[in-house]
């Protein structure tokens, strides 16, 4: 029988690689910027894979879903400091649409994780 491994994880995959190329973006910023907005929009985009992660690696099925939850906030989060660095030009819009696509996606994925791991957890009772 097959295991299933975090890297393994759709959701988990698209969220690491967002988060890292968030972070190329945002090293290209001045100080002032990486400050202010920069070191919250890293933070909420790591957050992401970060809680999926985290959740993946728990054994009761409610601090599993809690931290796949969390991670669902953290991109509502993440599409917020987007807008923001579009308003105030630190990302240009191919940058924009680019990180704002797979933000509105991530939603989606999160839940279709929370379901499947809930029916996995069933089954694994029964």
């Amino acid at each position: 029988m097959a295991y299933l491994k975090l890297n393994n994880i759709g959701v988990y995959k698209k969220a690491f690689s967002l988060s890292n190329y968030i972070w190329i973006v945002v090293r290209k910023w001045d100080m002032f910027a990486k400050n202010t907005i920069g070191s919250q929009f890293v933070r909420s985009a790591d957050s992401i894979s970060a809680n999926i992660a985290e959740g993946f690696g728990k054994y009761y099925l409610k601090d599993m879903v809690r931290h796949y939850r969390i991670s669902r906030g953290s991109t509502l989060e993440t599409l917020d400091w987007n807008e923001k660095a579009r308003k105030r030009e630190l990302i240009d819009e191919k940058e924009y649409k680019y990180i704002l696509n797979v933000l509105q996606d991530l939603p989606k994925e999160i839940n279709q994780l929370v379901k499947f791991t809930k029916g996995s957890m069933k089954k694994a009772i029964i």
